[in-house]
């Protein structure tokens, strides 16, 4: 029976934790990449931005080719890869020191994390019973959930108190310490065919995308752009509006929010349908910009924060629901790597393209102008699915 199951076994609490410090050093290092390009190097604003969003991708491009090949490789010979090329690239922050070998680094470092990540929730799925399978996985979300807490306050409290160099040996360790736990973790492996092995070697789009997933990726797509200027810039508008001792928490009220209100939205989009979650969600999330655009108190800012744990972190999980919910058993990892793909392009770009309207409206309005975008989101999510969700609940339930 399932209750007699264990679900935190030694090798699922330990890809747990290296999912946390891995997660730990991207958050960290997003949040102050910004400040750092331009402090360092007199980036511009959009030069920035890129430095920051050029991590991400490099961890598209290595997804997609993570999910074809990780069966040829092997989970963890791919995990235990990518994580000392995650450890060799943060020792590269230390010597870089133009904006060009910046980029690179972070290209680099984006292509690790992007490894590492699609092996860890493959390698879950493979320790997990298949009757907790989603329970497993909910659980082992949550930390990166964590890590979106505790490493932009840590990187805002280090960038406070200490140098960028400071940083880069806290990232060192949490890399460090990731490689130490995988020395202790077991993960059983497929066999392959050789008939598997030459299938694998040709490149068709379905071995990429799932079709059906792709209208709602594009609403992700959209407020991946949108969080994307709160991760990437929220530190650098802080300082310009005094605010900088609130933002250091922002952070820990956003993840406090999501843990908070996952487990019943999640809830309600299973009961009710997609519509009662989504529109809210939606509609908080351009609430929170619009107050983030106009914080004039620590209260405020924080209360932004709050709103956008409601809004963007239920917008995030459902989403992916949505999106594997309607496809065939075997073609769940590939909405799931559709998904997430459209979420890492916006989170991506998101940073480049903004850097470039900051120097125009400035940083007020330009979460603004992210307002706006999420809102007009809120008719394209009607014409992609929402008109659709209330028949397809009805079936689905039949």
């Amino acid at each position: 029976m399932v209750s007699n199951l264990k679900l935190w076994t030694k090798d699922f609490s330990l890809i747990f934790a290296i999912m946390l410090f891995v997660s730990l050093v991207f958050y960290l290092l997003m949040t102050a990449m910004t400040m750092y390009a331009i402090e360092q190097f007199n980036a511009s604003q959009s030069q920035a931005g890129l430095a920051s969003g050029i991590f991400v991708v490099g961890g598209l491009i290595a997804r997609l080719f993570a999910g074809k090949y990780m069966e040829v490789i092997g989970c963890k010979k791919l995990l235990c890869g990518s994580l000392f090329l995650f450890l060799i690239a943060t020792l590269l922050y230390f010597p870089a020191n133009n904006l060009g070998l910046l980029l690179l680094v972070r290209f680099i470092h984006g292509t690790a994390f992007g490894f590492a990540t699609t092996a860890m929730p493959t390698a879950i799925t493979d320790i997990v019973a298949v009757e907790q399978r989603g329970e497993g996985i909910s659980y082992f979300s949550l930390s990166m959930t964590m890590a979106s807490a505790i490493g932009p306050f840590l990187g805002i409290f280090i960038m406070q108190h200490a140098d960028f160099n400071m940083m880069f040996a806290v990232c060192t360790g949490f890399s460090v310490v990731s490689i130490i736990i995988m020395l202790f973790v077991q993960i059983p492996e497929t066999s392959v065919s050789s008939k598997q092995m030459d299938a694998k070697k040709k490149f068709k789009g379905q071995d990429f995308f799932e079709k059906s997933a792709i209208p709602i990726s594009i609403i992700m797509f959209i407020t991946g752009i949108a969080f994307s200027s709160i991760l990437t810039f929220l530190n650098s508008y802080a300082i310009n509006i005094n605010l900088s001792s609130a933002a250091s928490f922002f952070f820990i009220v956003y993840a406090a929010f999501i843990l908070i209100s996952r487990p019943f939205t999640g809830r309600l989009l299973d009961v009710k349908g997609d519509n009662i979650v989504m529109y809210p969600a939606l509609l908080l999330f351009t609430i929170s910009l619009v107050l983030l655009s106009r914080a004039e108190s620590g209260f405020a800012l924080l209360l932004a924060g709050a709103l956008i744990g409601l809004g963007f972190g239920t917008i995030m999980s459902c989403a992916q629901a949505i999106a594997t919910k309607k496809v065939p058993q075997y073609r769940i990892g590939f909405a799931t790597a559709t998904f997430l793909f459209c979420l890492d392009v916006g989170v991506g770009m998101g940073p480049f393209l903004i850097g470039n309207i900051i120097p125009i409206v400035g940083f007020r309005g330009m979460y603004m102008l992210m307002a706006v975008a999420v809102f007009l989101s809120i008719f394209l999510y009607y014409f992609v699915h929402g008109k659709n969700a209330a028949t397809s609940t009805v079936e689905f339930g039949k």
